[in-house]
């Protein structure tokens, strides 16, 4: 599983990598969902405001440390 290498160590939950991790994970298990339930307006909005927490994290982790947002980009699949 990707979150495990991204951590920086065992009980690793706050860091800017592993947030990303799991709102990657839960964003693609939503969109599954709403594939199938075409009309969950909730579900959309949920879906909206976790992406956009994760392109906030995504820009803080690029100006900190340009290389960890370039392995966490390449390791998610994400298209930035």
């Amino acid at each position: 599983m990707v979150l495990q290498e991204l951590k920086k160590h065992e009980n690793d939950t706050g860091s800017a990598e592993v947030q990303i991790a799991l709102l990657t994970e839960r964003i693609n298990h939503l969109s599954e969902h709403l594939k199938a339930h075409k009309n969950d307006k909730h579900g959309r909005r949920g879906i909206s405001l976790m992406a956009s927490r994760r392109n906030r994290l995504l820009r803080y982790l690029r100006r900190r440390d340009f290389e960890r947002y370039r392995m966490v980009v390449e390791k998610l699949g994400l298209r930035k």
